[in-house]
């Protein structure tokens, strides 16, 4: 069924209520941490922005997308694993070739994380992440040719289902007529010189239909012909993420919402306490109206100059507040150590002492880490599982990877809170081998498996342990070299105690046809 002239336009101007609520709490949280972020509605370029009096909230929301950068796409370092199930490896290439069916995974995981580098994703990704505090609710369009774009709240609407999953998806962008190509533009209704400076309204509509997405635009209440399309259902280039996710509402909360009662708090005690050092810093002298001391005279005389008049005629204006503004600078500090402790600065790691080990600080920080596992678990399915499902798609189709049976390949995440579970991992074969010492090094010898004990330490570590362990072609040949040596050791002890010309060729013999074989 073919969708009517400006049914796009009226969809999103429907959908708009009830995004409303959320755009203005993002709004508000903005003017407390970032302005820019979230603009107020009718900006333009020569708005003028509402400053903050502290500055904890930018920190936090720089400080914060800064870890989850790091965190979903660690530096040279892949965030994601491709697995197979047993049954499967078994029925492609059998049980003896795990080895290298495992190869060639890690191969197509570093082709993927090379795609990842190119297209410059961390740029985006980190304005996105920062949206994602602030507002709660980004979205993220990965087209197949040029840059990762970044949707702010205000700029599109969404829908989702009972269980969250996204139903339909409306991007508004604001464009001149003279970018569009010449197609679309005969489209359009014919404007004067003048109105083609001006800006039109492109709608995009990505619906779920039939197990599919169909995509495709709106201008002027024309649907454009050749921006028709569809994607698989794991396959969309937009991803509508959230960052604190409610059930039954199609839009997320933002991560600085729950804590804006303290720096709404915050804000209000920085300026008071602004406001009243100016005020506290003014100098003003007084001087009695009958005094001896004339006012000309006190304003006349130079500094270290000398005038005719009396001290207690002159006064200076003071403010007698300083222990209310002691109160309100000692809450104002109590206020920004809670909020550091949110934001997971440094300056919260470390507790206020004349020595603070180092085992101390690194207990801390994994201990605020690890407060964060709800936050790495949304985001690894909703960002990083249909990204590598995207990525997967495009290699296999450019030829860049070999093509799998389908749902044979599946990706599993490495980043967020799957890499806190692997720290754990690593706790915990540590303290098994500690519990295991007592035993004796000969019973850890026998009982233990070594080779296995390394794998799963390097996995925990996240150390790609091929071709720096041994493996077992390695160590038995050396354990045959090693055999060869010994047999020639004994050989020339023995031609050594052996006496006669005959012996002594023999063995001679035996050495020069040994190197050959």
């Amino acid at each position: 069924m073919l969708p009517t002239t400006g049914a796009v336009a009226k969809r999103y101007t429907h959908l708009e209520s009830d995004r409303t609520s959320f755009l203005d709490r993002a709004r508000e949280v903005a003017k407390l941490t970032i302005p820019t972020l979230m603009p107020p509605e009718g900006h333009s370029g020569s708005s003028v922005y509402a400053t903050p009096y502290q500055s904890i909230g930018a920190r936090g929301v720089n400080n914060l997308a800064s870890k989850l950068l790091m965190t979903l796409l660690p530096p040279n370092s892949p965030f994601f694993r491709l697995t197979m199930d047993d049954f499967d490896l078994q029925s492609l290439a059998g049980d003896d070739a795990r080895g290298k069916v495992e190869e060639a995974l890690a191969r197509i995981e570093r082709a993927a994380m090379q795609e990842v580098e190119a297209t410059a994703v961390r740029v985006p990704v980190f304005e996105a992440l920062k949206q994602l505090i602030t507002s709660g609710n980004v979205l993220i369009h990965m087209p197949k040719d040029g840059g990762v774009r970044v949707f702010r709240l205000d700029r599109y609407v969404c829908q989702r289902d009972a269980m969250g999953n996204v139903l339909e998806v409306i991007t508004k962008e604001t464009v001149s007529p003279l970018m569009l190509p010449e197609a679309v533009q005969e489209l359009l209704t014919k404007p004067s010189e003048e109105s083609q400076l001006k800006s039109i309204d492109l709608y995009t509509k990505v619906c779920r239909v039939n197990k599919k997405w169909e995509v495709y635009q709106e201008v002027e209440g024309q649907i454009i012909p050749d921006s028709r399309g569809s994607f698989p259902l794991d396959q969309s280039p937009f991803m509508a993420l959230r960052m604190v996710r409610i059930d039954g509402e199609s839009y997320g909360r933002g991560y600085v919402e729950e804590f804006i009662g303290d720096l709404s708090s915050l804000e209000t005690l920085t300026k008071a306490i602004v406001q009243g050092a100016a005020a506290a810093a003014k100098v003003l002298f007084l001087v009695k109206p009958n005094g001896s001391t004339k006012q000309k005279v006190l304003a006349q005389t130079p500094n270290g100059g000398i005038a005719t008049g009396d001290a207690n005629d002159v006064s200076v204006l003071q403010l007698e507040k300083y222990s209310d503004f002691r109160v309100a600078q000692d809450t104002a500090r109590e206020i920004t150590e809670r909020l550091a402790y949110s934001f997971l600065m440094n300056s919260a790691v470390q507790r206020k002492a004349e020595r603070v080990t180092a085992e101390e600080v690194r207990y801390m920080a994994q201990e605020l880490e690890s407060a964060l596992g709800g936050v790495y678990s949304i985001l690894s399915q909703e960002f990083q599982y249909p990204m590598v499902k995207l990525l997967l798609a495009r290699m296999e189709k450019s030829g860049k990877m070999p093509k799998f049976p389908k749902d044979t390949l599946k990706p599993q995440i490495v980043t967020g809170m799957e890499a806190l579970g692997r720290g754990q991992d690593l706790n915990k074969l540590s303290q098994l081998l500690q519990m295991l010492q007592p035993l004796g090094p000969e019973i850890l010898q026998r009982e233990l498996n070594i080779d296995d004990y390394i794998d799963r330490l390097g996995a925990s570590l996240g150390i790609d342990t091929s071709g720096l362990i041994r493996s077992a072609e390695q160590k038995e040949q050396e354990a045959q070299a090693e055999q060869q040596m010994m047999q020639q050791q004994q050989m020339m002890q023995m031609a050594e105690k052996a006496t006669g010309p005959v012996a002594q060729g023999l063995m001679k013999q035996q050495q020069e046809q040994q190197p050959q074989q």
